[in-house]
């Protein structure tokens, strides 16, 4: 329902007050405007037009019935258009104070024919648009800043939106709003050349207006669009042209579109929450449209006082005493006839905030809030946003999808979950309820959480936990989801295999996307995620993606007993060729000192395909070892990268002398050995635990006598790269490696308690260098302790 608006004071509207065309009236109107609200219900009151024609996707008109449904507001209109060379999504938003939901309810109530007259949001002419606002409504004026601009320098204003309440939201009795618009719209237009996209719509818009003009009886025709089409509607239906009234266009015959209604929310209304048009601060504008300018400001230093209070944040009476003279202050030395939202924010962050702020008010430059913003900031901004969610009218038409959804909850048990959902993988049923919720998961379906349960195809882990969270906002995520599909198998796939499209020649997003699939079980897809992993592997150029893909695939096509993909043909052809390629690019890699963690997993999922899928590949062993040789001897390449090149070969039963390649790094750059030795763990690290040098000593003994023998400064230099090589090890070899060490040293004590150090090994370091140093200082100068 909407509420009736209260009485306005400025003068009623008139046809002789207004720009017409012959007998059309035309309201440039804000998107979400309360005074355009009002300026158009006076409109449809005073001048009973034959016709109310509204900004708005024209192929919902044979739907109005279902749009004014008693719903609680806000709405949306929801378009969707997708065919093979385009996806297209639009949202067209309406609350009880947007000037077009006025119109239609309010041209409805008086007898007055009621029509969208905008091309449908799927149509070529809001591509560029749809690419940097997603929604219909988005201000147009936006891109013609410079007056806007202007006009906030000679006002002394920050921002249009100070400028707009200024000039049109608290305004003295009687002033001629409709005037002022017609200026400012105007001066925002200006000579400047619209872009082929609004030319179209204009055009489309002003053939409406002349079919009704030939209907209308002499009785009047109201037009309401936004601001910054009024200039060029004004002319264009003033040419001859047809009268019929225009063909509605339709998606072509390949192409899947349409529009559905969705629940809206303030919080999505917001522009301080990424909404692009119209005003910000649904919340506050709300109760301006409802109560009028005195009591929003009252009921904005109300809400934010309580959201303060609420969160743990003082408020004192003095406090919300000073914030309100400060507002009341600002408003006279503004001029303005009322207390505007930015009066009362402003006299809030005067009386409330203390801190030098590292940032401006968002109010006064726009755009959402950034990360560090201030807490009381934020709560402000929430304050004026409210908390009001939508909901459609049962007798609302839903998508397929949203049926289908719901009947497959109800018939899993997970409709009305309420506790933790522990799933058994390796029942028919725990199966089936996992792949509902995964696919609900890659829709942006709220309502459930996976909290644990495998990672990749290799992972040994046989159940999966869920957690059941708020459903707010779950059905108007599954109409718009439902632009993918009638099933939710369908529209998971339909979504999957856009995200493989879209990951183009990068590879990397592939691997996760694959073991998505599979989670999903949506059957044939994965025979395309596969193929396109097989074509597109040889193309691959960065050693870390290649080494994901043929880490997921390789486990995937080993240990998958559950999602029915094991001994796969395609995944076995990925494996294979992604193993080759492996060699490939890191046989040409050169660079400097670091660790690359991604490179190493590489060359690790290497040596699993090697040792555990030999029967795929069409490299042998042998040829991997000496390839590998020479990655470990080809001084130009990365630190890490020739000793996981060393550790490949100790793995596949070739190894070279650890302890005269140890040896040989001594006399290298302090941090090189730390390097090398990340690169050898990371792929041989059973083998170093459990083996020994071609002398029979432990590598480790080797190790500690090259550490032993490091200046303090090579130490300290390279200490960050050891440790970080040592990470590699698990807790209990960590614990067994410190043992040895302890008695290498002949010393006592506890290997794990050696382990639990209680600050940073480094920071311990660095600090017993220093005391050193000062004690030799002291020394040079004979100011040592007495000996």
């Amino acid at each position: 329902m909407t509420n009736t608006p209260p009485a306005d004071p400025s003068a009623p509207v008139t046809a002789g007050s207004t720009v017409s065309t012959a007998s059309a009236v035309f309201l440039g109107v804000r998107h979400h405007s309360p005074a355009c609200a009002r300026l158009v219900a006076r409109a449809i009151e005073t001048l009973r037009p034959a016709y109310v024609l509204v900004e708005g996707p024209a192929d919902m008109n044979a739907r109005l019935d279902e749009l004014l449904l008693e719903h609680r507001l806000p709405i949306a209109v929801f378009s969707h258009y997708r065919d093979e060379a385009r996806v297209a999504t639009s949202w067209a938003p309406l609350c009880e104070y947007s000037p077009e939901w006025i119109a239609l309810r309010q041209g409805r109530a008086s007898g007055a024919q009621v029509r969208f007259i905008d091309l449908p949001a799927w149509h070529p002419a809001f591509a560029e648009r749809a690419e940097r606002y997603a929604n219909r409504y988005a201000d147009a004026e936006a891109r013609y800043a410079r007056a806007t601009e202007r006009l906030c320098a000679h006002f002394g204003v920050d921002s249009v939106d100070a400028l707009w309440d200024g000039l049109f939201e608290v305004t003295e009795p009687g002033d001629d709003l409709m005037t002022r618009l017609d200026a400012y719209f105007d001066l925002v237009r200006g000579d400047a050349e619209a872009d082929p996209g609004d030319r179209a719509r204009e055009e489309y818009m002003a053939s409406w207006v002349r079919a009704a003009l030939t209907r209308a009886g002499g009785r009047p025709v109201l037009v309401v669009t936004g601001g910054f089409h009024q200039p060029a509607l004004r002319a264009l239906a003033d040419r001859d042209g047809p009268a019929d009234w225009p063909e509605v266009p339709a998606p072509p015959e390949e192409a899947l579109g349409g529009s559905f209604l969705v629940p809206y929310s303030f919080r999505q209304l917001d522009a301080f929450s990424g909404y692009q048009s119209g005003m910000p601060s649904p919340g506050y504008y709300q109760r301006l449209w409802e109560a009028g300018p005195q009591q929003a400001a009252r009921d904005l230093l109300r809400s934010v006082a309580d959201r303060l209070r609420a969160r743990g944040i003082p408020v004192s009476t003095a406090d919300l005493i000073a914030a309100r003279g400060l507002a009341q202050g600002l408003t006279l030395l503004r001029g303005h006839p009322y207390e505007t939202r930015v009066d009362v924010l402003d006299g809030l962050a005067g009386a409330l905030i203390s801190d030098d702020l590292d940032r401006p008010l968002p109010w006064t430059t726009g755009g959402t809030l950034g990360a560090g913003t201030h807490p009381v900031v934020v709560e402000m901004v929430a304050a004026c946003a409210g908390e009001a969610e939508g909901r459609l009218h049962p007798d609302t038409p839903l998508p397929p999808l949203v049926h289908d959804v719901t009947e497959r909850l109800v018939r899993l048990g997970l409709a009305d979950a309420e506790g933790p959902v522990t799933l058994d993988l390796t029942s028919a049923d725990g199966l089936m309820r996992s792949q509902v919720l995964h696919r609900l998961r890659v829709l942006d379906i709220p309502g459930f959480t996976r909290v644990s349960g495998p990672a990749d195809g290799a992972d040994p882990v046989f159940t999966e936990r869920w957690q059941p969270g708020r459903a707010s906002g779950r059905e108007a995520a599954l109409i718009e989801a439902g632009a993918y599909g009638a099933r939710l198998d369908e529209a998971a796939s339909v979504v999957l295999g856009e995200r493989a499209r879209d990951a183009g020649p990068d590879v990397g997003p592939l691997a996760g996307l694959l073991f998505d699939t599979v989670l999903c079980g949506v059957g044939p897809l994965c025979g395309e995620l596969l193929g396109a992993l097989a074509a597109r592997v040889g193309q691959i150029r960065e050693l870390g993606s290649l080494g994901e893909v043929l880490a997921a695939a390789l486990g995937l096509w080993r240990h998958d007993r559950v999602f029915g993909v094991a001994r796969d043909r395609l995944l076995g052809s990925v494996v294979a060729d992604a193993a080759d390629r492996v060699f490939w690019l890191a046989e040409g890699l050169h660079g400097g000192p670091g660790v690359d963690f991604a490179r190493l997993r590489a060359l690790a999922a290497a040596r699993d395909a090697l040792l555990h899928a030999p029967e795929l590949l069409s490299l042998t062993r042998e040829a991997a070892a000496e390839a590998a040789g020479r990655i470990s001897r080809d001084q130009r390449a990365p630190s890490d990268l020739r000793g996981a090149a060393f550790g490949l070969r100790w793995a596949l039963g070739t190894p070279d002398d650890p302890a005269a390649a140890v040896r040989a790094l001594a006399s290298a750059p302090a941090d090189t050995l730390g390097d090398w030795l990340a690169g050898l763990f990371a792929v041989a690290r059973e083998e170093v635990v459990g083996g020994a040098a071609a002398s029979g000593e432990p590598l480790v003994d080797v190790l500690d006598g090259v550490v032993s023998a490091m200046t303090d400064d090579d130490f300290l230099i390279g200490l960050p790269a050891l440790r970080q090589a040592f990470a590699f090890f698990p807790p209990r070899e960590r614990e067994r490696i410190a043992q040895r060490l302890l008695e290498r040293r002949g010393a006592r004590g506890s290997a794990r308690s050696l382990l639990r150090t209680t600050a940073d090994p480094l920071l311990l370091a660095r600090a017993a260098a220093l005391e050193d140093n000062v004690a030799r200082l002291l020394d040079r100068y004979g100011l040592g302790a007495t000996r």
